[in-house]
């Protein structure tokens, strides 16, 4: 199992952002909390339809010293893709 998160490239309230995605659900909450997110952070079905948690730049290099890979945008959607064909959606 693998936690990612892609670039923090997003411009949003004077702070750059990035996404924190998991190979499963459960392994993307425990991280969070380990990182010491709130659970009301999360964003995924039926808001969104991508499970993840949005992360300060800030946020990011922690998460990435807590061991979550960095990854590029093609990687990210390689991860979406996956967990929709877990939860039995098209790719």
């Amino acid at each position: 199992m693998a936690v990612y998160v892609d670039d923090a490239i997003w411009r949003w309230q004077g702070r750059n952002w990035c996404h924190l995605l998991a190979d499963e659900i459960d392994e993307l909450h425990r991280f969070a909390r380990t990182l010491g997110l709130h659970r009301s952070s999360y964003q995924g079905p039926p808001r969104t339809p991508h499970p993840h948690y949005d992360l300060t730049a800030f946020e990011r290099g922690r998460a990435i010293a807590h061991g979550a890979t960095p990854c590029d945008r093609a990687a990210v959607v390689m991860v979406v893709r996956k967990l929709r064909r877990q939860a039995g959606t098209d790719a």
